[in-house]
């Protein structure tokens, strides 16, 4: 179970080590630093509202750094840093939030970077700072006063209500102060402040990237936020949707069998860009029916399985979205292509009863900030209890951590950059959700063309949650954030490598939503320069 478990941790929220390092690989000589270099304790300003409980400096000698709790991973070569730990409280409500920054001894691009959290860790786990280090970044990140990414001991007080002030850390507070004490402790340290500041964040990161962008302006000139966590109080209920799905239709397919309705949909929908390329490029115009595989064979683990209508009805709903008992729509579904064993994950008990596997996250959300209990049994959540529940996230936690004001007015006037891709095969936040975001900023603030002056969002065919720079291919999105940023040098397109279904390396342009790649019709498919991005045909 822990092996499993981990696994879907390391498929599901943006890891460090494997999925999620930024490496901007732009240097900007600098001039030397107004002060020697030396890493001792200082005074640092309390953030308003906090208190300073301690401060803390140390030299590390760098090397390897493994990141800590279950997302684990390394980085190496790591030069010597100073590290600076602060530690804040907000007087009265009795937390401890840290804020630890690492400044490279040697080498500083004079360049400040925030790095965001996974799932339920508010900040990172080492592996991303200790490569924002190296790559030449003074690097920050916070705890929140929270715990590791699965770790939600926070969440209800002892009187089993939903403890406000750990959660408001979580959401919002605790970056915007970690942005504040950050930079303070760059410029006392170097004698100077950074030239630029940038935030960095998948998932949760991501979505903290836009929580700043919508919250505070001014913290950050440049914000790389990938696949993000935006609309959190309703996509966190909405994926549970599968899970319900299963338990009301009593219909518990195999993973072999959720895989054979992926790869049938993958392939009846690859050549919608021109090409057979192993990449879905554009789900939302794959109108494949799952009932197409009834009474198909699967091979698993050496039993023959077959596909039933019960079975494709199941996969139906999970594409499709949860809906009311009356069909209106409530969210988005998992998208065609993604793997569908992440959300509609299964157990089989020692007597073969077959029950569904929650994910850990969204579980959470359920039991603990829902329900408040942590015992509750989500297989008998019914249609009906599932809208109740979604509307009571929307109403208790829109404002606290839903994160999807589209009203970027400050943050453009202040001159910043938003930059996010996200994978069109995320199996754990819905791609079209990140979409309706954008769409709703267009709304807010008059059109494409205005919005792409400062945001710009890049979806990557055939790419799980958090996937660039790990499984599923890499793309160096800080590299054109920096370019954007500092040379006014907005991206058309981001330069990435992905992997298609065969395994394979192929390099794509991604296109800045709302278009997409096709193929020109003659050259090696396998390469960016045979597509070009076009405008779909719904538009």
């Amino acid at each position: 179970m822990k092996k499993k478990l981990l696994t879907a941790i390391a498929a599901g929220v943006p890891l460090v080590a494997a999925v999620y390092l930024p490496t901007a690989s732009a240097q900007t000589p600098t001039p030397a630093s107004a002060k020697p270099f030396d890493c001792a304790s200082m005074p640092v300003r309390a953030p308003a509202g906090t208190e300073v409980e301690a401060v803390a400096a140390v030299r590390d000698v760098g090397g390897t750094i493994k990141g800590t709790g279950v997302l684990r991973g390394e980085v190496t070569g790591v030069p010597a840093f100073c590290k600076v730990t602060v530690t804040l409280t907000h007087p009265g409500e009795g937390d401890h939030a840290t804020v630890t920054t690492w400044l490279p001894e040697k080498g500083w691009n004079g360049r400040f970077q925030a790095l965001g959290g996974s799932a339920y860790l508010a900040g990172d786990n080492g592996v991303g700072m200790g490569t924002a280090v190296k790559n030449g970044y003074a690097a920050t990140t916070t705890d929140a006063g929270v715990g590791d990414a699965l770790d939600v001991s926070w969440a209800l007080n002892s009187d089993g209500e939903v403890s406000t002030t750990p959660l408001k850390n979580f959401a919002s507070r605790s970056q915007h102060e970690a942005a504040l004490v950050g930079k303070e402790v760059v410029g006392a340290v170097y004698g100077r402040h950074a030239a630029y500041s940038y935030f960095t964040g998948c998932s949760t990161g991501g979505r903290q990237g836009y929580m700043e962008a919508q919250r505070h302006p001014d913290d950050y000139d440049g914000i790389l936020a990938d696949a993000p966590a935006v609309n959190w109080d309703e996509f966190e209920v909405a994926t549970l949707w599968p899970q319900v799905v299963m338990s009301n239709e009593k219909t518990f397919p195999s993973g072999c069998e959720l895989d054979a309705f992926t790869d049938a949909a993958v392939k009846a929908c690859d050549s919608l860009d021109g090409a057979r390329d192993g990449l879905v490029n554009d789900p939302e115009r794959c109108d494949f029916d799952p009932r197409g595989l009834i009474g198909t064979k699967v091979a698993c683990d050496g039993v023959e399985l077959t596909v039933t209508a019960a079975d494709a009805a199941v996969v139906r709903k999970i594409w499709d979205g949860p809906r009311t008992a009356s069909g209106k729509k409530l969210w988005y579904g998992v998208p065609i292509g993604a793997d569908l064993k992440g959300l509609a994950a299964v157990t089989t008990g020692p007597d073969g009863t077959v029950e569904g596997s929650p994910f850990p996250v969204p579980a959470a959300w359920v039991r603990l900030w829902l329900k408040k209990d942590p015992s509750f049994d989500l297989s008998q959540i019914t249609y009906r209890q599932f809208t109740q529940l979604f509307e009571q996230s929307q109403a208790e936690y829109d404002e606290v951590i839903g994160t999807d004001d589209p009203d970027l007015s400050g943050f453009r006037a202040s001159g910043g950059k938003l930059l996010t891709w996200h994978g069109q095969a995320d199996q754990f936040i819905p791609t079209q959700g990140t979409v309706a975001y954008r769409k709703q900023v267009e709304r807010k603030m008059g059109g494409s063309e205005r919005v792409d002056d400062f945001y710009r969002l890049f979806l990557a065919p055939g790419t799980n949650h958090c996937g660039l720079n790990g499984t599923d291919g890499s793309a160096d999105g800080l590299a054109a954030l920096t370019a954007w940023v500092e040379h006014s040098k907005a991206p058309k397109t981001l330069p990435a490598t992905l992997v298609d279904a065969s395994g394979q390396s192929v390099t794509r342009d991604l296109c800045s939503y709302p278009e997409v790649s096709r193929y020109k019709g003659h050259g090696d498919p396998n390469v960016a320069s045979s597509f070009r991005c076009l405008l779909p045909p719904r538009h």
